[in-house]
């Protein structure tokens, strides 16, 4: 069963990594995945929006479909909400298998899946005041859509 969170503050990549593989002695192998909020055009923050309960549950259902694809031994998710700034991490993926390929398979899986499937919003603030909301991206519908 994967670890999922939704939260506002900062996580911690070598814990969440460590609590993985803890105890554990069939993990060959963890994939890691963490998004960092980018400057674009000058950006100074980004605000994601959630609905509590709801961006669980469809995190958890991606998860589970990853877990159903690949032998996982483990899966953590987890995805900040509030306000973000540049640099600062936004999501981390982790997944754990016997062997790199279905973790590294199931990591990218994951990344696609979440950023189509996961029902955030996002707004981009800026030095002059302007605030703009983030629309969603053919690039990534069409990374989603290679996992079938």
């Amino acid at each position: 069963m994967a670890t999922i969170r939704v939260q506002e503050g900062p996580f911690d990549l070598a814990a969440e990594t460590a609590a993985l593989a803890e105890g554990r002695v069939d993990v060959g192998g963890i994939a890691s995945f963490q998004g960092l909020c980018r400057a674009d055009g000058g950006l100074t923050a980004l605000v994601l929006e959630h609905y509590p309960g709801m961006t669980e549950k469809a995190l958890a259902g991606i998860a589970a479909e990853a877990e159903s694809r690949w032998p996982l031994t483990g899966c953590t998710v987890i995805h900040r909400v509030g306000r973000i700034l540049p640099g600062e991490p936004i999501v981390l993926v982790l997944t754990a298998s016997r062997h790199r390929t279905a973790a590294l398979e199931a990591c990218a899986f994951l990344i696609d899946w979440l950023k189509t499937g996961a029902p955030f919003w996002k707004r981009e603030e800026f030095p002059d005041g302007q605030e703009r909301w983030v629309e969603a991206r053919s690039t990534d519908d069409a990374a989603a859509a290679r996992w079938g």
